[in-house]
């Protein structure tokens, strides 16, 4: 194809030899674009005007003031069918029918015999009315003309004018006749406006009831997000819930499906309300549909509980103000009162809030405690705040374990006189062995109770955190059994088994606070021995059965549908330690968080209620120990201290170093070796901590030692 070359202006200078002329090519037009036929234009500017915001909002709004008032209408003929017929009473007999309450059927039909006599009654007297009202008109006719002519007489005598009688009668047959002409001048209007006040009348009673579609309802009704609940709203979420007998049931009460409901209270940041069920309809039908009851009820899932109360067929829906539980709950009181103590026996620990926004206190008195949990959402904070609160009774005695060994208890230092820290093998042997010192406490008591059944012990309380460490440990010792395990050979398990089964008789209390349970790090025999059992998040309902038991989750709790990161802090508790709802097995309780800084506080006022209490850090095993400063270090600040009372801390100290072979003779000779020995005050044989460090200064300056092995 050839090329059209055009020069657009002419070169003044020759160009060089070997270069190509400068040349400029004309590319040709593309071809016009096919004219849009008339048609399409058209179309799409029909598509855009009918689908144009503004046209929908107009469509919207014809169709929902055309609804109004065509449903207000509906509404009141209901409303005047009801009034003069007994088809109001026909309904609520249907409707007790149908919930299976025959004496409320009973009732409602002799409400419905009565109003059919008294609208016979009323029927029968019309039939003589008109010849009583015929006759009362002339009385009433007569007695008026002639009230008149009475008083137009008083009139003419007094005015000695005889024209005078009939001006009353005149002056009141000029106001009839006024009266005739004011409704013959506003009689025309009046038919004519009668119509549009009529219609919106019936538009104001639809508005009123939003009685229409609901794509045509406004945003903001559409949206009901947090709109108060009221029976109709709790009605119609029932009856759109999915289960074919309910929604039958509620289709023949009528508009009375109200008669299933007990009356809504508030509670807390919510509202409660018993629901008693149809016949056919089994409660765990609902339970199952929480998250669609919720949906139902315009709020999120975790918003609504779903609780058997004991009355059967029924049903608790406690429904939260939107958003109200994702609020915080404010201070523990034991932040926010610094004079506040405990007492371990009658008093009870300020946890937290229940759903209905009361204080949630617990009872410790003798009870064995579980909290479970997935990790990072408060287990060790709920444990550690009843723990705060018991520190502040000076009776009770501490041991502790924190197998995560960050610091979480670290205040404790100076209140318990065990304190574990640490998450290695060797950490979760020394909670083993605390575990089995405090049976062997146990033991010692119940011995002593038996010779003597008025004697009363302190409590003990013998805590493990991350308990499912203690469990899990693989370590065995020279016997070979294993320290962890869920068999009978396991020294752990064996040993909380042996606290559960006999501890709360002589109050020695086993609490434990553990992560995601399963069978293997939360045996069933140890769970099931705890007598309160409180669970954070979970992941699955296996898991909920695990932490609380079976009743407990078969009556309603549900700590798997709390929201993992969200609902910190939220526990459900089974417990008989704690105020739980007539008819519930569990409840949930959001738990005051205390912070490390005035989780200190607390533990400083604690320790100002005490003599002082010496600490014993447990360290490794295998360890060479010198017995002599191991003395001194268990007797602490105290003046003195029985034999009995240092040889078991020695043990609590390093259980292989001190154990049965460290007796009172042994004991008494290493203090002889450096001079001192045992004496006896007020009969019983002590060891003073005077001449303990008399004895350590002694050595020192000798330059000898005295090792533990």
């Amino acid at each position: 194809m050839s090329e059209n070359v055009v020069h657009l202006h002419k070169h003044t200078d020759p160009p060089a030899p070997g270069t190509a002329p400068t040349v400029l090519t004309v590319v040709p037009d593309a071809a016009p674009a096919r004219p849009v036929p008339l048609w399409v234009r058209s179309g799409r500017a029909v598509k855009t005007a009918v689908t144009h915001e503004t046209t929908r909002a107009s469509a919207r709004a014809v169709a929902r003031h055309a609804s109004y008032t065509f449903n207000g209408g509906r509404i009141v003929a209901r409303r005047t069918w009801d009034g003069k017929t007994g088809a109001r009473y026909e309904r609520m007999i249907r409707a007790a029918e149908a919930a299976g309450n025959l004496e409320a059927a009973e009732e409602w039909e002799e409400r419905l015999t009565r109003f059919r006599a008294a609208r016979h009654h009323r029927r029968m007297d019309l039939l003589h009315s008109p010849v009583e009202a015929a006759k009362g008109v002339a009385v009433g006719t007569g007695m008026g003309i002639g009230g008149l002519v009475a008083l137009g007489v008083v009139m003419a005598i007094a005015t000695k004018d005889v024209t005078a009688v009939v001006t009353p009668l005149m002056a009141t047959i000029e106001f009839i006749n006024l009266m005739i002409t004011i409704v013959h001048v506003v009689w025309g209007p009046l038919i004519s406006l009668g119509p549009f006040f009529a219609l919106l009348a019936l538009w104001a009673v639809g508005s009123k009831q939003h009685a229409a579609p609901a794509w045509a309802l406004p945003a903001k009704v559409r949206n009901s997000e947090g709109e108060p609940i009221t029976p109709s709203i709790v009605v119609k979420a029932l009856r759109d819930l999915g289960v074919p007998a309910l929604r039958n049931a509620i289709k023949e009460m009528g508009d009375a499906g109200a008669s299933m409901l007990g009356p809504i209270r508030i509670a807390g940041c919510g509202v409660e309300v018993d629901v008693t069920l149809p016949s056919g309809v089994a409660t765990n039908e609902v339970q199952a549909r929480r998250r669609k009851l919720a949906e139902n009820l315009t709020r999120h899932e975790h918003e609504v509980f779903i609780t058997i109360p004991e009355a059967a067929r029924t049903v608790r829906l406690w429904i939260a103000d939107s958003g109200a539980l994702d609020e915080p709950i404010g201070p523990s009181p034991l932040v926010t009162d610094e004079t506040m103590t405990a007492n371990y026996k009658s008093g009870k620990a300020p946890w937290g809030q229940d759903l209905r926004g009361d204080t949630a206190a617990i009872s410790l008195y003798q009870r064995h405690l579980l909290v479970t949990g997935l990790s990072n959402q408060g287990k060790t904070a709920a444990l550690r705040a009843l723990a705060l609160w018991l520190a502040l009774d000076r009776s009770v005695q501490f041991w502790i374990a924190d197998l995560k060994g960050i610091g979480d208890w670290a205040m404790f230092e100076g209140i318990a006189q065990v304190l574990i820290e640490g998450p290695s093998d060797s950490h979760c042997i020394q909670a083993t062995e605390m575990v089995e010192n405090a049976v062997e406490e146990m033991n010692r008591r119940i011995e002593a109770r038996r010779k003597d059944p008025s004697i009363v012990f302190e409590p003990l309380i013998v805590t493990v955190d991350e308990a499912q460490k203690a469990f899990m440990c693989p370590a065995k010792g020279e016997d070979g059994r294993p320290y962890g395990g869920s068999k009978a050979t396991s020294r752990y398990f064996m040993g909380v088994r042996e606290i559960h089964n006999q501890g709360r008789a002589v109050d020695v209390l086993m609490w434990q606070g553990t992560q995601d349970p399963t069978d293997q790090n939360l045996p069933k025999l140890v769970r099931e021995g705890a007598h309160t059992r409180a669970s954070l998040v979970v992941g699955t309902e296996s898991q909920a059965v695990m932490a609380l038991g079976e009743k407990a989750v078969n009556g309603g709790a549900a700590p798997h549908l709390l929201r993992q990161g969200l609902d910190k802090g939220t526990l459900v508790v089974a417990s008989d330690g704690i105020e739980i709802p007539a008819g519930q097995a569990s409840i949930t309780v959001r738990t005051h968080f205390i912070d490390d800084e005035p989780a200190a506080e607390i533990a400083d006022r604690a320790k100002a209620l005490r003599d002082g209490v010496t600490t014993l850090r447990l360290v490794d095993q295998g360890e060479e120990r010198d017995a002599l400063a191991d003395i001194a270090s268990v007797i602490g600040d105290a003046p003195r201290l029985r034999t009995n009372e240092v040889l078991k801390r020695l043990h609590a100290l390093a259980p292989n170093v001190y154990g049965d072979q460290w007796t009172n003779d042994r004991l008494k000779a290493l203090l002889e070796e450096h001079g001192e020995e045992p004496k006896k005050s007020h009969g019983v044989m002590v060891v003073h901590r005077d001449h303990v460090l008399r004895a350590l200064a002694n050595r020192d300056a000798n330059g000898s030692t005295s090792a533990a092995e």
